[in-house]
């Protein structure tokens, strides 16, 4: 099913997304599921991504708002790359990533929901795999590959960057960027649609275009293909139209929470000074007093982290991230049971909250808790097996259990997850391999062993 644009387009705000997804065979849906993850691996080898649960809580928040609109089942999960520039991107399979750049230029919550509704509209109306007829039978691994080679030379310096994105694909490209103007106008519709239902304002993703416009302005010698998501002027003014469609819709200009998340995002991406944070905290702005502690909790100083934490406190509000960041000032002070009585209440108040239950795990394992510590985490790699960050706490877990006869063995088995998940492929092979020889009288463990390495293997061989 194709969608085709002209000017008199139809900006009816009712919500009416066409359907793709039915129809779609099953092998399709797999093959798109392995090229999201063999996506997700190479972007977290090759990019600079961040590895923070509270951060990634909070921008998943918004992203299940938007993803609970559609027909979309479980995404494969969304990436926070450390890059000022303003991006995001969407891959076959349901992988989304976006830049610290988006949240830091946003200027409300709205803004950043606009650019993710877009992007989940990509993956809901199967735009790579639609682009396949136009590739003649190219596939969905050559675009996912280009995609991730873009973004690999976005990040490269000067020449190098371009030397990347050269060569044989050159044409292949030119069809890409003509083929995807019209991919990006139907994202912006259904994605408007999407957000309009989820309960955000249209009219903040015909902002951000604005934002977008002024930042890409800065680098407008390069050809519009370096830039993902190409603006034109046309573009612009329809998003605009289409937005003064819905309902009109208070503006979230005064967020406190937004600002949380966007000073906290500054911090852990380098994108703010002392200066700028100093002057935030000393007008009693509470988002600025967090990120101001976690500013000097990042650069090892916990007294002043701690002294600007008390300030913060002393404004009675109760908040995840003061709580976060109170158990890593004690953490970092080798305060094991503060940090315990810091963490432990709110973990137990909200288990489902992922940041709260991976520092309680952190705290447990510095406390010799294994057991306690293996429960928690374990239900969020049954939740999503690609948690990187809570196979790394599972390794450290199988780590103390010094009593274990499979201590070697457990260590080496999620030492490879860790491995697989960030990119790292063949060493993951090989320490199961290792895993596998240090096995002796048990054969359930064995058969895993056995049926992980074979899907290591046979995920491996798919090249993009």
């Amino acid at each position: 099913m194709t969608l085709t644009h002209s000017a008199n387009v139809n900006l009816s705000p009712q919500f009416n997304v066409p359907e793709i997804g039915s129809g779609v065979g099953l092998i399709d849906q797999q093959k798109e599921k392995m090229i999201g993850e063999k996506v997700f691996r190479e972007v977290q080898h090759q990019m600079p991504v961040l590895q923070n649960p509270w951060l990634e809580d909070q921008l998943g928040n918004i992203f299940s708002h938007i993803l609970s609109q559609t027909q979309l089942g479980q995404p494969i999960g969304l990436v926070i790359i450390n890059d000022p520039q303003i991006n995001a991107f969407a891959v076959p399979g349901g992988l989304f990533a976006i830049n610290t750049g988006m949240v830091t230029s946003a200027r409300n919550i709205d803004e950043v929901a606009g650019v993710m509704a877009h992007e989940v509209a990509h993956v809901s109306q199967r735009h790579y795999s639609r682009s396949q007829e136009a590739f003649k039978g190219q596939g969905l691994l050559t675009l996912a590959g280009l995609l991730v080679g873009a973004l690999i030379a976005s990040q490269a310096d000067g020449d190098a960057g371009t030397a990347v994105m050269l060569g044989s694909q050159a044409a292949l490209m030119d069809k890409q960027l003509n083929y995807s103007r019209n991919q990006e106008r139907e994202a912006d519709r259904i994605g408007m649609q999407y957000m309009y239902s989820a309960g955000y304002n249209p009219q903040s993703m015909a902002d951000f275009f604005e934002v977008m416009d002024r930042a890409t302005s800065k680098v407008s010698f390069l050809p519009d293909f370096w830039l993902t998501h190409p603006l034109s002027t046309e573009r612009m003014s329809e998003a605009r139209l289409r937005a003064n469609q819905f309902p009109r819709a208070k503006s979230n200009l005064h967020d406190e929470d937004f600002e949380i998340l966007k000073w906290y995002s500054r911090v852990i991406s380098n994108q703010t000074t002392e200066q700028q944070l100093q002057v935030l905290a000393n007008r009693k702005n509470f988002a600025g007093q967090l990120a101001l502690a976690a500013f000097y909790l990042k650069q090892g100083d916990y007294v002043l982290a701690q002294q600007v934490l008390d300030q913060a406190k002393s404004q009675q509000r109760l908040n995840n991230l003061l709580i976060l960041i109170q158990t890593d000032i004690y953490l970092g002070q080798n305060k094991t049971d503060e940090a315990y009585k810091a963490i432990q209440s709110a973990a137990r108040i909200m288990p489902e909250n992922r940041a709260l239950a991976l520092k309680y795990a952190e705290v447990l394992i510095r406390q010799q808790n294994a057991a306690q510590a293996q429960n928690l985490i374990q239900r969020f790699i049954n939740k999503n097996p690609r948690d990187i960050q809570a196979w790394r706490l599972m390794q450290q877990v199988a780590n103390i259990e010094r009593q274990s006869p499979f201590r070697t063995v457990n260590v080496l088995r999620y030492r490879a997850e860790v491995e697989y998940w960030t990119g790292s492929e063949e060493n993951a092979i090989k320490s199961l391999l290792h895993a596998q020889r240090l096995i002796k009288d048990n054969e359930v463990l064995a058969a895993k062993l056995k049926a992980r390495i074979q899907e290591m293997q046979k995920e491996r061989q798919l090249r993009i």
